[in-house]
């Protein structure tokens, strides 16, 4: 389901989207209430959401997703711009899977609405390194240590590779790892640092001081 409150954007994104085999559009909302109204009916198996909507703004809408019985497996992944910056924080906190910018070209948007569909969470790094920026201007709390002591080399090696947006396709190639293993690695790390999706795995990573 696309969420934004302009026509002409939903318009070009069920075009792009539905130019596959794939991947079904079933439902268009212009505001976070009316995706709620309409993703309890629809069921659908993804929200493509908009951050800057009215009635109801993207965030809003995810941890009202994400409060939802019937919603709340749902992945949320959202569409920002660098205009949207100091929201995407936020939008960690509501739940969202994932965060692309909007100028992303039409291959590697398909690809995230399936990797966010199979149950991953993609983060563009030029995101990850906004939600850097605006993390350093935070007041600090760094991650316990008793948390990193548990990790072993390699599940640091590969929670720094995450904190730089790299899916687990290109962690497997930098690390010489088929992809099922690197997302075994992420799973480890999900469970051991009490970490909801891989955007709070990015947050963590950073404030661990894993990566530059």
């Amino acid at each position: 389901m696309i969420v934004d409150d302009q026509e002409l954007v939903r318009a070009g994104l069920r075009a792009l989207l539905e130019n596959t085999d794939d991947i079904t559009v079933v439902g268009e909302a212009a505001h976070g209430r009316e995706a709620l109204t309409q993703g309890r009916e629809l069921r659908p198996d993804l929200f493509l959401m908009d951050l800057k909507m009215p009635v109801m703004d993207g965030i809003a809408a995810t941890a009202a997703i994400r409060a939802d019985p019937t919603l709340r497996e749902t992945p949320v992944l959202v569409l920002t711009t660098f205009d949207d910056q100091d929201d995407v924080l936020d939008a960690i906190q509501a739940g969202a899977s994932g965060y692309l910018l909007k100028d992303m070209d039409a291959d590697a948007l398909r690809a995230a609405v399936r990797t966010a569909a199979a149950g991953e969470s993609p983060v563009s790094p030029a995101v990850a390194r906004q939600m850097m920026s605006q993390i350093a201007r935070m007041p600090s709390r760094r991650v316990r240590d008793q948390e990193l002591g548990a990790l072993t080399d390699r599940e640091r090696e590969i929670l720094a590779h995450v904190g730089r947006g790299l899916t687990n396709a290109e962690i497997g190639q930098v690390l010489f790892l088929s992809p099922e293993t690197a997302r075994t690695y992420v799973s480890r790390l999900l469970t051991k640092l009490a970490a909801r999706d891989r955007a709070q795995l990015v947050v963590i990573a950073h404030r661990a001081g894993l990566v530059e």
